[in-house]
């Protein structure tokens, strides 16, 4: 056993958890921890803002099911990490956020650039941690790792001060980790499984309900097979977009606020909602006691307390998707539910997803389908947060898991970018695009010059017109058109062109429907980063939409 300094210690933790990248930013405090990294063939994305690791290491996450690492110094540095640390733990995304603290001495005392990260983050990470002995930190770091890829995902934080980085032990890797209060359950109880194939054999309007937690469990395929093995239609939710393909016939795609309205009939209509692997959010569910009230529920789920937390179910079943899903393989028989099949196709006949295909105005739909049609689908598609988010969710056909990645409990502006870059890092031979709005990007615009200096070839289109777009439409339903501070025209948008050009990228401008496509494809075939600023419809809105607090089959429809 040799003996190592702390911030040896922890590259050589991370070097045994195959950390292959990780994000962020120095300062006084992890200064130890950058010299040894210097040496460390480990390699280090400098952001140009500590939000901008956070997000990163969340996207190359999402992207690639490893855990993302990020990093930064303590006080403001390590304050800078919430945001995206929280975004993380309302996605169940694995990551480890390290960040230096002063010495041991000094904590408590107000010292300069002193904040109690682990008091700030106890409701926003799955775990964490402050090191005050260096003998700990190995133990920990292997700890930290394990928690959050383990059970439900989630960030987890190590505090690190700086004097337990400069101090020495010998160091020892635990070969094994043994938390006695962590022991997640991963296989379904037998009984409980033969409940749900009794249920399931009953079924006559059967739906799969599908979370994110199928594509962190990697049960895509699982998925896939049951469901057309019993030619039960599936539904998903925005952070699911992908773990069904959506151009099979028993896709409904996305289903909720701005779900389809096919999907959200289903849901009313079924009489056994099967939930795998989601969390019943109040986006899906709009108002509780009319959502599925003809149904009886199962719901499987790696983590127990959120089965029943807002939802009433009939039948939980606590365990990994994967392998809740192959047993159910195993055990069910095809049904015969054509009556409901013919129900959901007359459903998604009668209620399609639609825009104004005539308009002089570029639709922001046309220009998802346009990208939609480059890329053959086979894009990972990153959102930042609004109406952007909505129409990439609608107007993109996903069929692969891990290619729509987006902030969907936090609702973070701001996310797509950053996180499209770390990506792009974890994913270099896919085409990586972000969906932006105008005024989404500019939250963590500063990550161009990230971009520009690493080589990153992320293209970014901008969906630009001149509002805070999701805002402005509810201003409209809602409070009878008074735009109150949403209106980025007017206050000054910045020319996206000259700022692209500015950090060292291409700049593309499109304010006709006849230059979307060529625009597009240049920037496809550009080796860089690339903002596309396409001038969309200035009032289009979202539509389908539930307004808050009404019952999903309640929806305004329409075009704008």
């Amino acid at each position: 056993m040799a003996t190592m300094t702390g911030s040896e210690i922890l590259i050589e933790c991370l070097k045994r958890e195959n950390v292959e990248v990780m994000f962020g930013y120095p300062g006084g405090s992890v200064i130890p921890i950058f010299d040894t990294l210097y040496s460390s063939d480990i390699r280090f994305i400098l952001v140009r803002h500590e939000q901008g690791a956070a997000h990163m290491a969340d996207g190359y996450a999402r992207a690639t099911g490893k855990v993302g690492v990020c990093i930064a110094t303590s006080g403001p540095g390590a304050t800078n990490l919430v945001t995206g640390i929280a975004t993380a733990y309302m996605d169940s995304i694995p990551m480890v956020a390290l960040t230096g603290q002063v010495k041991t001495h000094l904590i408590g005392n107000d010292a300069f650039q002193e904040a109690d990260m682990v008091g700030i983050t106890r409701p926003i990470t799955k775990h964490n941690y402050l090191v005050k002995d260096v003998k700990n930190l190995a133990r920990v770091i292997r700890e930290a790792f394990h928690i959050a890829s383990t059970g439900r995902p989630g960030p987890v934080l190590v505090d690190i001060p700086v004097d337990i980085t400069l101090a020495s032990c010998k160091f020892e890797y635990p070969a094994q980790v043994d938390i006695r209060s962590y022991k997640p359950v991963v296989y379904g109880h037998p009984r409980q499984i033969k409940k749900a194939v009794d249920l399931i054999n009953q079924a006559k309007r059967p739906l799969f309900y599908v979370g994110g937690g199928v594509i962190i469990s990697g049960a895509s395929a699982e998925l896939t097979t049951i469901a057309r093995k019993l030619s039960v239609p599936v539904t998903t939710t925005l952070n699911a977009l992908g773990s069904f393909p959506e151009n099979d016939p028993l896709s409904l795609g996305m289903l909720g606020m701005h779900g389809t309205a096919y999907a959200n009939h289903a849901v009313q209509g079924c009489d056994l909602l099967i939930s795998v692997g989601a969390r019943f959010d109040d986006r899906v569910t709009g108002k509780i006691d009319e959502f599925a009230p003809h149904a009886k529920i199962i719901h499987i789920d790696i983590d127990p307390s959120s089965i029943s937390k807002t939802v009433r179910v009939d039948l939980p079943i606590v365990g990994d998707a994967k392998n809740v899903l192959k047993e159910l393989i195993k055990q069910v028989k095809p049904l015969k539910i054509k009556p409901w099949l013919r129900q959901v196709a007359q459903w998604k006949e009668k209620y399609p997803l639609q825009y104004k295909k005539d308009s002089k105005t570029i639709k922001p739909q046309y220009v998802i389908e346009v990208v939609c049609k480059l890329t053959k689908g086979d894009a990972i598609v990153v959102t930042e947060v609004g109406q952007n988010q909505m129409w990439a969710a609608q107007w993109y056909e996903y069929t692969k898991p891990r290619t729509f990645l987006s902030s969907g409990g936090l609702g973070t502006m701001g996310y797509g970018f950053p996180a499209a870059i770390g990506a792009q890092i974890g994913m270099p031979e896919k085409t990586v695009i972000d969906i932006a709005g105008d005024g989404s990007i500019q939250m963590n615009i500063q990550e161009l010059s990230t971009a520009v200096a690493n080589k990153i070839p992320v293209k970014v289109i901008i969906l630009n017109n001149g509002y805070l777009g999701m805002v402005r439409q509810w201003q409209e339903l809602f409070y009878g058109k008074r735009y109150a501070h949403t209106d980025l025209q007017t206050t000054g948008n910045p020319d996206f062109m000259k700022i692209a050009e500015a950090y060292g990228a291409l700049g593309i401008r499109v304010t006709k429907n006849a230059e979307v496509e060529p625009a597009i494809k240049k920037a496809l075939k550009h080796n860089g980063p690339v903002f596309v600023d396409v001038i969309i419809d200035r009032e289009e809105n979202v539509f389908p939409m539930v307004p808050a607090g009404q019952a999903i089959d309640r929806m305004i429809g329409g075009m704008a």
